[in-house]
């Protein structure tokens, strides 16, 4: 049987560095959870192949795809059908926002991340 705190995994799909060492820092403040790096769409495809994590936070603006594509290529591996998605991007327009739940994502966070919302987010899970 798994710990409680195996669940308590997520994927950062960022290409920033200064975003990428945010979220690094507000996780070291949060005892019991994972969280894991990729860079590219690739890298996290990769990540996906050795674990399931509870959530994936997913930058809409990828050196080598977009957010959009790449929930396409989760989305076609059928044990990630229900893997929780949350779209990262600054574009603030609404046609972007409507197109990332038309694609699956559960939710379109703007950045800057807002670390409150973050972590409702996570203890929600």
């Amino acid at each position: 049987m798994s710990s409680p705190t195996a669940a308590r995994h997520v994927l950062y799909v960022e290409d920033d560095r200064i975003n990428i060492v945010l979220m690094e820092e507000v996780f070291r403040l949060m005892p019991g959870w994972t969280l894991d790096i990729a860079e590219t769409g690739a890298q996290a495809m990769d990540a996906l192949s050795r674990v399931t994590p509870s959530l994936v936070l997913m930058d809409m603006n990828l050196p080598d795809m977009n957010g959009l594509e790449l929930m396409a290529l989760v989305r076609a591996q059928p044990q990630f059908a229900q893997l929780r998605c949350i779209a990262l991007s600054a574009d603030v327009m609404d046609d972007q926002r409507q197109r990332a739940r038309a694609a699956g994502f559960l939710d379109y966070w703007l950045k800057p991340i807002d670390v409150r919302q973050l972590r409702a987010a996570l203890e929600r899970l």
